[in-house]
């Protein structure tokens, strides 16, 4: 039966320990612990060791080297419990230790889905401009269970959506354009859909918008696009057939019948 025959401070790392061991007066280095599984196992010199108590010790020093992992992992943000699967595989951990440190952390709380999905989209919501779709994509992603999932998002109600949406319609809507009117609520719409956000949210918010129709705006968008579409279209065509095709392909564009026709009267007459 082997002795300990000394214990060493790793360089390294002054928690973890060097056990070496003693049989038939040959000295050999056994393996290293932590120094809590030293403590608990009264680890001392001129203590025998058992192949078995050998193999447990060994056992639970691993489960311990998990845990350690997990715990400084866990330390730079909340994270998901599948998160935290993929990270303890890919540093190569046995999946029985993984288990068992997933279980122990439930118990103290230190990874929790639920608490983790909510602060997830509470954070999502005061920092970002994504909207629930979005939000659901990065939790599916991150492993979390639809039950859960739905839970958490109900913290995303419609008001938040409505003022969200609002805000960001208002923004847009701010910056100047090329585009006629139709074309940029178009195109706003788009891009509302692409933050996640739902048809549903954006439409209720446009139904109870006061949208101000800028005219002027819009004509001077008009004249833009006209002008290009004419340098374009001269190029094989004039008088009737001219204004027939750039007429035609303002209206694609969206713009207003009346905002056309006045374009028609300025800019093409002499065509």
């Amino acid at each position: 039966m082997p002795e300990i025959s000394k214990i060493t401070t790793q360089k390294k790392s002054k928690h973890r320990f060097n056990i070496f061991l003693k049989e038939n007066e040959q000295e050999y280095y056994g393996f290293s612990v932590n120094e809590d599984i030293l403590i608990e196992y009264y680890l001392r010199k001129g203590l025998f060791l058992t192949a078995e108590m050998i193999e447990q010790i060994q056992e639970k020093d691993e489960s311990y080297k998990a845990y350690a992992l997990s715990v400084k992992y866990l330390s730079y943000r909340m994270r998901s419990e599948q998160e935290l699967i993929d990270y303890l595989q890919r540093k190569e951990v046995d999946d029985t230790y993984i288990g068992e440190v997933i279980s122990r952390l439930k118990q103290e709380g230190l990874v929790d889905d639920l608490a983790f999905s909510e602060a997830l989209v509470r954070t999502r919501i005061q920092t970002s401009s994504k909207g629930p779709l979005l939000i659901k994509k990065e939790l599916t992603e991150k492993g979390i269970n639809a039950t859960i999932m739905e839970q958490a998002l109900s913290l995303y109600t419609f008001g938040k959506q409505f003022e969200k949406v609002e805000k960001l319609l208002q923004k847009k809507l701010q910056a100047s354009s090329k585009k006629s009117r139709r074309q940029q609520m178009d195109s706003i719409k788009q891009s509302l859909m692409h933050k996640g956000f739902t048809f549903d949210v954006i439409s209720e918010v446009l139904n109870n918008m006061e949208l101000e129709h800028d005219h002027d705006e819009e004509y001077n968008a008009i004249l833009f696009q006209g002008e290009k579409l004419v340098t374009k279209y001269q190029k094989k065509n004039s008088g009737y057939e001219l204004k027939q095709k750039v007429k035609a392909a303002l209206f694609r564009k969206g713009f207003p019948a009346d905002l056309i026709e006045r374009f028609m009267e300025e800019k093409l007459s002499e065509h």
